[in-house]
């Protein structure tokens, strides 16, 4: 054990290591994977989303969006359904206020399932599609900010 890390809870010892950038499986969505940039400085996670149109579904709000799950790569299109949790308004990060719809998914980061919060917006313009914020990490994760995909590529999920 080496010095610093005899400062070390076992806790710290213990949590799944997440780089800066990690790759993610969103079953619900049916997104089998997506790079996700891992972001502490956000509070909320934030999905890539266009297209987006709300609508009933047995008396409950929800909503289809379609999504570019890849980087650089707009022939790709996936459409998601997803019940609406809420609308916030969120600032992004160069301050300016946006109101989003926000859902609730289960999220996949190696091992680890997550039931996440996630803001809907327009990402196109972004290298990532994904953003994951402090509150989707909350006690789950050590980050190592110079490490990339400590976790892997998403396995394909498997089939009974």
């Amino acid at each position: 054990m080496t010095h610093s890390d005899s400062h070390k809870s076992d806790t710290e010892q213990m949590l799944p290591i997440l780089g800066w950038r990690e790759w993610v499986t969103l079953p619900e969505l049916n997104i089998e994977h997506i790079k996700a940039k891992i972001d502490t400085g956000a509070r909320s996670s934030a999905l890539h989303a266009f297209a987006i149109e709300p609508y009933r579904k047995q008396n409950q709000r929800w909503i289809m969006f379609a999504i570019h799950p890849e980087q650089n790569n707009t022939d790709i299109v996936i459409e998601c359904h997803a019940a609406v949790k809420d609308r916030r308004i969120v600032s992004d990060s160069g301050g300016h206020k946006q109101r989003r719809y926000v859902i609730e998914t289960q999220l996949l980061l190696g091992t680890t399932v997550i039931n996440a919060e996630m803001t809907l917006t327009n990402r196109d313009s972004m290298l990532f599609r994904m953003l994951i914020g402090r509150t989707t990490l909350n006690d789950r994760f050590m980050i190592n900010s110079s490490a990339s995909f400590c976790q892997g590529f998403p396995s394909p999920p498997s089939t009974l």
